[in-house]
């Protein structure tokens, strides 16, 4: 499924990487359909529309933008075809999530449901309905692309070595130098730092009741750097853009009144709501961190430096120490072995490191263990302060994708390759045997599919 997702997400980009020629429609047109495709038409307002779109999500576009889009609105529609041919069914719990989450996207950029129907010149219930039946499009029309894709058989052993004798060693996939990584972790005081902070909050919020301006507040106190500038102020928003103890603490405050102290993994803030609008509001929030002393410091230093005495000594092994000195939850079980949380493997690369894990070891050979070091842990936005030691368990030196030592990613790139010539085929055969009349007023678009402009209508 990761690779029909990879698929997917190539072929609605695929257009984006046409060279440029500028399409501008004729002066006087408004609107009219520029192409059809099957029993599918395509008119100028739609085109727009999705240019609308993304400059209302904050997305560039450049001057051929409306070439692009029509390439990869008549792709979607030879899919879509297809899959109304094959009686494929719609994902309605994916559409309406999805909704939801663009609804939600576009509400907050913009400002409110009344700024989204003054941008798009429509009623919001109107613009749901629109936007509903173009997710119904794109699930079918996802589902057949993946069929497609999933019409490639999957690759044997003797087909990886044959795609890869037949691939130029300078096309094959370079692996890139790859570490596997143990951690002892300590955290600082941090009972002692939260309470700390939460009393510093309770301070600012009584000078708050007692008639000084929460925005100068926040101004002078808040560590948000989006909103302190802006007096705390967040802008109106949707509700699920928030932590949920956030949202929930705003939704239930009537707008002037200051909330007690709430907690997120951000760290703490005090609320005040400007506005409620349904599930929307507007805020101000001063934010503040749990802050540590270099007794805390110190003091881990002092433990992490015995550890690592006593572990190079050979007195106690790294995975017996992690199990019973280390406090992350996360790797004291595995006896401190790190692994991408994203992924889930245990082997990282450059970029999946922390800056501050990464500086720690890049001269350590395998075996070897770091000096204590400060790092963030991946709690929040930004990580809490944590105290640690890592050991280099093992190096993969970068290096050219190999049949023994990276079987499977050579196999994945060859089916990648295999899936995409089965979509590339399908589209070629498609828009030969189906029947498409295309504007000429597109007819210097830059096609990524040359087939398109033996399609263009000829002018008369």
């Amino acid at each position: 499924m990761k690779r029909f997702t990879v698929l997917a997400a190539a072929l609605a980009f695929m257009a984006v990487q046409m060279p440029v020629s500028a399409q501008t429609y004729p002066d006087g047109v408004i609107d009219k359909t520029v192409a059809v495709v099957g029993n599918e038409m395509i008119s100028i307002s739609q085109i727009e529309a999705e240019v609308q779109m993304m400059r209302a999500q904050g997305m560039a576009s450049d001057r051929n933008i409306r070439c692009e889009l029509l390439e990869q609105m008549m792709t979607a529609k030879l899919f879509l075809i297809q899959a109304r041919i094959d009686s494929l069914t719609v994902n309605n719990d994916m559409v309406e999530s999805e909704l939801r989450s663009r609804v939600d996207n576009i509400r907050t950029q913009l400002g409110g449901d009344e700024n989204v129907e003054k941008y798009f010149g429509k009623p919001l219930y109107k613009l749901r309905q629109e936007w509903r039946k173009t997710l119904q499009d794109q699930s079918l029309t996802q589902q057949m692309q993946q069929n497609v894709a999933a019409s490639v058989p999957d690759m044997t052993p003797y087909d990886v070595q044959k795609y890869i004798e037949a691939t130029d060693s300078l096309d094959l996939p370079v692996v890139p130098i790859k570490y596997q990584l143990s951690q002892i972790c300590i955290y600082p005081d941090r009972e002692a730092a939260n309470l700390a902070v939460k009393e510093r909050l309770l301070a600012i919020r009584e000078r708050i009741m007692n008639g000084e301006k929460f925005a100068v507040l926040a101004r002078i106190y808040s560590q948000d750097p989006g909103s302190a500038m802006r007096g705390g102020e967040l802008g109106m928003a949707s509700k699920s853009v928030f932590w949920p103890a956030f949202s929930d603490a705003a939704m239930s405050l009537k707008p002037g009144i200051v909330s007690q102290i709430v907690e997120t993994p951000d760290g703490f803030h005090i609320i005040e709501v400007l506005e409620k609008k349904g599930d929307m509001f507007n805020a101000r929030h001063i934010l503040m961190k749990p802050e540590y002393t270099a007794e805390d410091r110190t003091k881990a230093f002092a433990t992490l430096d015995s550890l690592k005495t006593e572990l190079q000594n050979g007195a106690v092994s790294f995975d017996l120490a992690a199990r019973f000195y280390s406090q992350d939850p996360s790797t004291r079980t595995n006896g401190g072995q790190m692994a991408d949380p994203s992924t889930g493997s245990s082997y990282f690369e450059i970029d999946q490191l922390k800056p501050e894990d990464y500086n720690a070891i890049k001269d350590l050979k395998e075996g070897e263990i770091s000096a204590p070091f400060e790092s963030r842990d991946n709690e929040g936005r930004s990580g809490n302060t944590v105290y640690k030691i890592i050991k280099v368990d093992k190096i993969l030196p970068a290096h050219t994708a190999s049949f023994t030592e990276d079987y499977t990613l050579l196999a994945e790139q060859a089916e990648n390759e295999r899936a995409m010539k089965a979509i590339d085929d399908f589209i070629k055969e498609k828009i030969k045997d189906t029947y498409i009349v295309i504007d000429p007023i597109f007819k210097d678009c830059p096609f990524s599919h040359e087939e398109w402009l033996d399609k263009i209508r000829t002018e008369e």
